[in-house]
């Protein structure tokens, strides 16, 4: 019974923390809406929606167009920071997708700097997770090993319990390249497809079209692939943190309902 004080602090804090409102989560309909749908509509029907009234404003009508539909992803960015305090990495590169995408159009910027951009952003964020294990403050503890994911305090202790500290950075690592492979694969696939189908001068209507059709293609031809890959590195941790501490997915899941066992439930029936 004595070895297993240790253990009962780090319970109590995390049974504390549970006490703390949950950060809300994000609306998801939300977030395909105005990220990727109305963005979609808007490039593909804005000029026959807002063309006449866009002309006594705009030159180059095509030009407003491109700068209402980026208006819907900053509004959301904008909206989201602020119903749930709460920002992401993969929400701010976005945004600064969509801004550059938008700088592009409106500058006129030769058509081929947008393939270059698409591949650019996950290849930088490729980087940077490699990079990052340099440091004390590898992105891999961000974007999987994190507490909104799993109980990180408790399969801490039970690594140090088994004196697997060692071994589980070892696995980090691994996991890293892979999801580091993942983003190579993303800025690959997004190079290939903006230059197959982004072809038109920038800052028109067809550039337009073209920019919503890539993001329509984008979600079959480059996210899911990217996303399996992920699921599979983030298996691939779960995997090895039940090889090295005994613990079960039910055991770190956060939030995850803790197990009823016969010692607690013979507890609380005596309570």
């Amino acid at each position: 019974m004595a070895q297993q004080q240790p253990s009962t602090a780090p319970n109590l804090k995390n049974s504390s923390n549970t006490l703390k409102p949950a950060v809300q989560k994000e609306n998801t309909l939300l977030n395909l809406g105005f990220n990727i749908l109305l963005p979609i509509m808007v490039l593909n029907k804005g000029q026959k929606y807002f063309g006449e009234y866009l002309q006594p404003y705009f030159e180059n009508v095509a030009v407003g167009i491109l700068i209402i539909a980026i208006i819907f992803p900053v509004a959301y960015f904008i909206y989201d920071y602020f119903k749930r305090s709460k920002y992401n990495l993969f929400s701010i590169l976005g945004l600064i997708s969509v801004l550059l995408t938008g700088g592009i159009g409106i500058l006129e910027i030769p058509t081929e700097w947008f393939a270059v951009k698409e591949a650019a952003i996950p290849l930088l964020l490729g980087i940077a997770v490699v990079v990052s294990l340099k440091t004390p403050w590898p992105l891999i503890r961000t974007l999987l090993y994190n507490p909104e994911i799993l109980d990180v305090d408790k399969v801490h202790i039970a690594l140090q319990a088994h004196d697997s500290e060692s071994a589980f950075e070892k696995l980090l690592t691994k996991c890293t390249w892979l999801l580091a492979f993942s983003f190579l694969l993303s800025g690959i696939l997004n190079y290939g497809l903006a230059r197959w189908i982004v072809v038109s001068p920038s800052g028109t209507d067809a550039f337009n079209s073209e920019v919503s059709k890539m993001m329509a293609w984008s979600w079959p031809v480059i996210v899911i692939p990217s996303m399996a890959i992920m699921m599979v590195t983030l298996w691939m941790l779960l995997g090895g943190i039940k090889k090295m501490t005994g613990l079960e997915l039910d055991d770190v899941l956060h939030g995850a309902p803790p197990k009823v066992t016969d010692e607690t439930s013979s507890e609380n029936a005596g309570g």
